[in-house]
């Protein structure tokens, strides 16, 4: 037998020793793990889904009794132990009979189904199909007649130029009537004509 059979043969042998060798210090030498601190949740994560109800992604659409039809959709929803409502990252589309679309987006939106309400909070800004872009801290949405009021003081774009007042409120179509969007508590107008000729 040659020197090359002879380390073939040695090899075969040796290898897989080698081989379970290895394998046995794998599970000597492994620490226990507690499944439990593997978990990615802090203590108060955990509880605080235990308390609340949450959805992803959730929808709801509707129409008020003059036609105006109504959608809403959020990143998250939470219903916490007093029954509140609370979406994060909102979206919002208002479609009124009269023609007019309306968009709306904010951080936070707090919902009182029963009484057909929705505040909005933080970045609201509302963009509508007339030309205007209005941005406001807080916004009151009352989803029976699609009323949208800003108790504060609102900024506002057009395409005639910017628009500064205390308060605005935007209402839905009545009596087949168009709808209404309305400044008041100290109006300021910067009006600008190059924007309306362009």
């Amino acid at each position: 037998m040659d020197w090359y059979s002879k380390l073939v043969a040695t090899l075969k042998v040796l290898l897989p020793l080698a081989a379970l060798a290895l394998l046995s210090t794998l599970f000597l030498l492994s620490r226990t793990i507690d499944p439990v601190s593997t978990i990615p949740f802090a203590d108060e994560d955990i509880r605080d889904r235990m308390e609340s109800q949450q959805i992803t992604g959730p929808f709801f659409s509707g129409a008020t009794e003059a036609g105006d039809n109504l959608s809403f959709s959020a990143a998250v929803l939470t219903t916490g132990a007093d029954n509140r409502n609370e979406a994060n990252d909102v979206t919002a589309k208002v479609d009124l009979v009269g023609g007019t679309h309306i968009d709306l987006v904010a951080d936070v939106a707090r919902l009182d189904l029963r009484a057909s309400k929705m505040n909005l909070s933080g970045n609201v800004v509302i963009t509508t199909s007339t030309g205007f872009t209005i941005a406001s801290d807080v916004l009151l949405a009352n989803l029976e007649t699609a009323t949208l009021t800003s108790p504060g003081q609102v900024h506002a774009g057009s395409g005639f130029g910017d628009l500064t007042a205390g308060q605005m409120v935007l209402s839905g179509s009545r009596n087949n009537g168009p709808a209404q969007l309305i400044f008041t508590n100290g109006v300021k107008l910067v009006y600008d004509p190059k924007q309306t000729d362009e």
